[in-house]
């Protein structure tokens, strides 16, 4: 059956992703998500552009000669140059574009015509074959070209012995309903593999993507989180999950790896993925209604149409204004604590009170109200007995921390790139023995206005599974962030 036919994935994080205003990733960087995209199961990594800079050049180099399983490929123009500097990075690919709509031709090429294009691709494919790469030939800006002329210069790419042919929405203004369509006839009429790449910028990119492959498409193109060019491109996990979900399609794609992979490149690229993002967003498998809450412990399905350890995460509970008591009853059965009735009701009426300010209710503040209605006097674990900092102009930010855990004085110091960094990191380096402690996400709001102001600090933290919220408040940000992390740890250890 045709949908149970294996979906190839490319993906191009790492240059259409890169070409997201303000990303910029070294060497290094590229490295590691390169090995973290090839664990996952991509088939292939588009890993820059070899020509555009010495970086990328290295890059390419670098990801190609670091064994990994994935067809390693450089994107590329119809000229010869890009060729050579692709084969000489040690691509084993090209992901090679011609312009393909008048808008592009008349742009890139003035004066030419379309004949013109064709004979130019043609080059560029036969001297490609001839230096030994695999090559990926595309359409650019395809979905507003004539298709008519698309299936011209695919027929001409294809004698010049091209492996793989690519329609590119490149402005996302293709619809799925046409994205379908066109890839029927493409696919019915070329013996090779096709492959669909769109944009976001109406939205749509994933379904189109979805579409396409319905259509005969093979392979598709898109970037961890959706990140890209203006709007950004098809998101890599939706669409996998919702292939598999809706449609029966498989790829290679280990699913549990998704999140750590998404999580890696937000935080490499320095791009937020939005709360409410699906698959990897925080609020994806969070549940604060206490309606859902009371349904979802009693079976997950009720309100999660996939399990969240599937994606490699976990089931979150918070409290807020819209708690109810099974929330509370759960929170209460993880912290080892029992309540009657009436110290439920005033349990979850002071939580309740606490969301209708407006205010984000950690766990931290969840178990001190728990401990404050019990009457139960809990022993903090963790206790600052000091932190100093050092940061300047020409001064790399240092901090020093002196701890008391169970009764045993540590002291560590640690560098970072700011102040607060430094902090976190001394206090991270002090608790390492207790197990792999990581800030999950750091959170900061100015809640008075001034210099002075007094600074709300919310940070999530976690050890294996396990992650908390909690909260601190000063005028300090530095001293609000270290009793931040502290009441988390103290959840924790």
């Amino acid at each position: 059956m045709a949908r149970m036919r294996r979906i190839k994935v490319f993906d191009t994080t790492l240059r259409d992703g890169e070409q997201t205003p303000g990303v910029s990733l070294t060497v290094e960087q590229k490295l590691m998500i390169a090995t973290a995209l090839d664990k996952l199961g991509v088939d292939m990594i588009e890993a820059g552009t070899a020509i555009a800079s010495e970086g990328d050049f290295n890059s390419i180099k670098e990801i190609s000669n670091a064994g990994l399983k994935a067809e390693i490929c450089s994107f590329g123009r119809i000229k010869r140059e890009d060729i050579d500097f692709a084969a000489e990075a040690g691509a084993d690919s090209i992901f090679m574009v011609a312009p393909s709509s008048d808008i592009h031709i008349n742009s890139k090429f003035p004066g030419k015509k379309r004949e013109n294009v064709i004979e130019m691709s043609v080059d560029a494919v036969e001297y490609a074959k001839e230096r030994g790469l695999i090559v990926e030939f595309g359409a650019e800006d395809a979905s507003r070209a004539d298709l008519e002329f698309i299936t011209k210069l695919f027929k001409a790419a294809m004698e010049a012995k091209a492996d793989r042919l690519t329609y590119a929405d490149t402005v996302g203004v293709l619809i799925p309903e046409r994205a379908e369509e066109v890839m029927r006839k493409l696919s019915s009429t070329f013996n090779v593999p096709i492959a669909i790449h769109c944009h976001d910028d109406f939205g749509l990119a994933t379904a189109n993507t979805i579409y396409a492959l319905k259509g005969g498409a093979r392979e598709f193109h898109a970037t961890i989180n959706g990140i890209g060019e203006r709007a950004g491109n098809a998101a890599l996990e939706e669409t996998v999950m919702a292939l598999e979900f809706h449609y029966g399609f498989k790829t290679k794609i280990e699913k549990q790896r998704i999140y750590d992979t998404s999580k890696l490149v937000e935080k490499l690229t320095r791009i937020v993925i939005p709360k409410n993002k699906p698959i990897v967003g925080e609020y994806a498998f969070t549940h604060e209604s206490g309606i859902h809450t009371s349904a979802i412990m009693k079976d997950s399905s009720t309100y999660e149409p996939i399990t969240p350890e599937m994606v490699g995460r976990t089931r979150q509970l918070v409290l807020g204004k819209h708690a109810g008591k099974a929330s509370i009853k759960e929170i209460m059965r993880r912290l080892g604590y029992k309540a009657n009735n009436e110290q439920m009701k005033e349990i979850l009426a002071r939580v309740k009170e606490i969301g209708d300010k407006g205010k984000v209710v950690t766990d931290a503040d969840v178990k001190t109200i728990i401990e404050t209605v019990l009457q139960i006097k809990m022993e903090k674990k963790v206790r600052l007995e000091d932190v100093s900092v050092v940061s300047g102009m020409n001064i790399m930010p240092t901090a020093s921390v002196k701890l008391r855990i169970n009764g045993n004085e540590i002291v560590e110091a640690a560098t970072g790139l700011g102040p607060v960094d430094a902090a976190i990191n001394a206090i991270k380096k002090a608790v390492s023995e207790f197990g792999d402690i990581k800030l999950v996400s750091y959170h900061v709001d100015a809640i008075t206005g001034g210099t002075d102001a007094l600074v709300d600090v919310i940070v999530q933290v976690s050890k294996g599974d396990k992650i908390v919220t909690a909260r601190g408040a000063r005028t300090d940000i530095i001293m609000a962030s270290v009793e931040a992390l502290l009441e988390g740890l103290n959840m924790l250890i």
